[in-house]
């Protein structure tokens, strides 16, 4: 089989060198390690769909990888060296911009900060980014439904993916690339690719929403007490700004302190410390007032009422990017900082504050010595919760050890407020053994359905997401 597809797909498109496939061999994060049968980088949809159709035939494993920027481990093959890994990197055309149908097709392999200057160029933007925006690509973005920034006012990808091509277990193409607004012809597959790591087939190429181009911006660095006064100043900007705000990012005062003892170049916004932190962008049409006089006004407001303690907005491009640049290295800062036991939950976003304080709280009575890092986007109720071990501990040792038990607390204590496990990273291999002990039984007997329904042979990403089919 590796012959035939080292013929079918080239020097370009087949590689079984160790050190061109070690980069992809292990996760983001370098946490999980794993090997495959061959590298494989097609050019087209035909040449996946010819991939796929031998390994069905052959009953080979196939692990789709995009950046490889997955938080859990969801595109590292298993240690096992029997799949192949397929690279969706070569596959990077943006086939076409419609400004009239506001709506874009590109690959899979497409990088996201590319998507957004192709985009710019017709007038338009791609209402998602997050941190890992010059190395994610389209086809991961789709595939664990990411979220980013802008969830708040756009939604996660499910909202802005309206049409998608994939090649299914079979090796048969979905052709689902037409982007119809409205079309009521029974179970919607794009819905079901969305978010599916990989397991139901591979994302090929998709038609994505796009919006107008932001006329002007306005970016601010609050500081305030805590989170219970975040969502009242958020609640309160919504009530006056309609549906211009973005961004609604918190962090509290360690997670600030974490990015500038790490990040060259950054700074404090704010001339005291606050035990919160709150980065706020809102925007306006083109033709529209400037965002920055009111958003000034409004916080402004704020500060005399006692609601905010500090605020600064930005005057510029320059100083906007070097506010959000502390949000956005937050991910590096935290590597640098050592290993920790990470959590990506969501809870109802009326109970934020209260988790923040009580989770935080709990976790570090619990664990003695631990310390919480929680921040995140506040307006859709997703934080991003992590624990790091004792400052006198083996960091690695510890999250290998100590941090299941974490782990286990942590997700008992979102579950029992109605929350998720797992809010925008997905699913992949770290957490697959948690959600099986917290996911009720309908819900795993629909996925495993779904999974055999769709991929029988059990070929497509396995040990990913759905628990107990491998």
């Amino acid at each position: 089989m590796l012959a035939t597809l080292e013929r079918r797909l080239g020097p370009k498109g087949f590689t079984r060198d160790a050190h061109e496939m070690a980069p992809w061999l292990s996760d983001w994060r370098g946490r999980v390690h794993g090997q495959a049968a061959a590298l494989l980088s097609p050019a087209n949809t035909d040449e996946v769909q010819a991939i796929v159709q031998l390994a069905a035939e052959n009953r080979v494993a196939i692990v789709p990888q995009g950046g490889n920027s997955s938080m859990v481990a969801g595109a590292t093959p298993s240690a096992d060296g029997h799949s192949l890994l397929l690279s969706l990197r070569r596959m990077n055309a943006i086939r076409s911009l419609s400004p009239e149908d506001d709506v874009a097709v590109a690959e899979a392999g497409v990088i996201l900060s590319d998507l957004h200057d192709a985009a710019a160029g017709i007038g338009r933007r791609f209402p998602l980014s997050l941190g890992a925006k010059g190395s994610a690509r389209i086809g991961g973005l789709i595939s664990t439904n990411a979220g980013g920034t802008q969830v708040l006012r756009f939604g996660t990808m499910r909202s802005l993916v309206v049409g998608i091509e994939a090649v299914l277990p079979s090796g048969e193409r979905f052709d689902g690339l037409s982007a119809l607004r409205k079309d009521n012809r029974g179970y919607d597959l794009r819905q079901l690719l969305i978010g599916a790591e990989g397991t139901l087939g591979i994302v090929t190429a998709a038609s994505l929403r796009l919006v107008p181009a932001v006329g002007a911006r306005a970016v601010a660095w609050v500081g305030l007490a805590g989170p219970h006064q975040a969502l009242t100043l958020l609640r309160r900007l919504e009530a006056a700004t309609g549906d211009a705000i973005e961004s609604f990012e918190a962090m509290p005062a360690n997670v600030l302190a974490m990015v500038l003892r790490h990040i060259p170049g950054t700074r404090a916004p704010l001339g005291g410390t606050h035990a919160w932190n709150i980065l706020i962008e809102t925007t306006a049409p083109v033709g529209a007032p400037d965002p920055v006089e009111q958003l000034t006004g409004l916080l402004a407001s704020a500060a005399e009422e006692g609601l905010i303690e500090d605020a600064t907005v930005a005057a510029n491009e320059a100083q906007a990017e070097a506010l959000w640049k502390l949000r956005e290295v937050i991910a590096e800062a935290e590597r640098a900082e050592g290993p920790a036991a990470k959590h990506d939950i969501s809870v109802p976003v009326s109970i934020v504050p209260d988790f923040l304080i009580e989770a935080r709280a709990a976790v570090e009575s619990r664990f003695a010595g631990s310390r919480v890092v929680g921040f995140g986007h506040l307006g859709d109720g997703n934080i991003h919760f992590n624990v790091l071990p004792p400052p006198d501990a083996d960091g690695k040792a510890w999250v290998e050890g100590e941090g299941k038990a974490v782990n286990a607390f942590v997700h008992d204590f979102v579950g029992a407020r109605g929350g998720s496990l797992s809010a925008e990273h997905g699913i992949g291999q770290l957490k697959l053994a948690e959600l099986a002990r917290t996911a009720g039984p309908v819900r795993l007997h629909v996925l495993r359905a779904i999974k055999h329904a769709l991929d029988p042979l059990g070929i497509m990403n396995p040990g990913k997401l759905v628990p107990g089919v491998d």
